[in-house]
């Protein structure tokens, strides 16, 4: 029998199947995908480091983008700002000090690393070797500034006025036997002054791509107990309840992770969990 397009029983026929389209339209919205976590780094270690983290991360179903940066400023720059959801590089007194400075709202919410700051030399074999008026770099952010006065103080090379710790600046020095000249340069570019200067003070971060290690190439090591030695993860206090970190920092603080860490970097960097 056949049905004219025209006829009651067609159009009812069509007007179901439109209903049923929409019924199914409202009753399976689209689901949205996670975006992926996007981590900022610098350039060395821990861009090594979070490449096996995100490896990791990612069996398990979450996607992370990580971001290289080549100096200190710009990972907290780049998080305040939002570009970035968390970072790795830095120890709490330089957040603090960063939170202070420039207004940020930064707070840790799980620890990474430990990287020691280490006294290098290319001239001298030790630091009895130092002469009078010795120039000495040091990083030109006052945060490691005050870092490797403290190092230096812990060699007996200078001595700080009482009480002065992390706060300390060039002229907090009360003794300086040797007569050591300070030179401020960007933490990054230390290394690669060590052919210009008597020693300098260098953050494993930047020690260890430079070739630098330092167990066997400093003069003088800071202690793994050190303030400043342990690096956290860092996020904004509007988004550190994100599920998604605490998702990464179960892969960071995992034993793949340690192992990297340990077979990578021995006698360089250790884990702070």
């Amino acid at each position: 029998m056949h049905t004219s397009s025209r006829s009651p029983f067609y159009q009812l026929r069509q007007a179901v199947a439109a209903a049923t389209v929409a019924i199914t339209l409202v009753a399976a919205p689209a689901v949205a995908q996670e975006q992926p976590l996007r981590v900022g780094v610098t350039a060395g270690p821990h861009a090594q480091i979070g490449e096996v983290v995100k490896q990791l991360a990612e069996k398990h179903g979450l996607q992370v983008k990580l971001i290289e940066f080549s100096d200190f400023i710009q990972p907290n720059a780049a998080l305040d700002a939002g570009d970035l959801d968390i970072n790795i590089y830095q120890h709490r007194p330089f957040l603090e000090s960063q939170n202070s400075a420039r207004g940020y709202k930064l707070t840790p919410v799980a620890n990474a690393v430990v990287q020691q700051m280490g006294i290098y030399s290319k001239r001298h074999k030790s630091l009895a070797d130092l002469p009078d008026g010795a120039r000495i770099a040091i990083p030109n952010d006052p945060t490691n500034g005050a870092r490797a006065l403290l190092v230096l103080q812990a060699a007996k090379l200078i001595e700080l006025k009482p009480g002065i710790t992390v706060t300390a600046s060039l002229f907090d020095i009360a003794e300086n036997p040797k007569k050591l000249k300070f030179v401020e340069i960007e933490a990054a570019q230390l290394p690669h002054s060590l052919a210009d200067v008597d020693a300098a003070a260098v953050n494993s971060a930047y020690a260890i791509p430079a070739g630098l290690s330092p167990t066997k190439d400093s003069l003088a090591l800071e202690t793994q107990d050190a303030e400043f030695a342990v690096v956290v993860i860092a996020a904004r206090e509007d988004n550190k309840a994100d599920p998604r970190i605490a998702r990464f920092v179960k892969a960071y603080q995992s034993e793949e992770t340690k192992q990297f860490v340990e077979k990578t970097f021995p006698g360089a960097y250790t884990t702070a969990w």
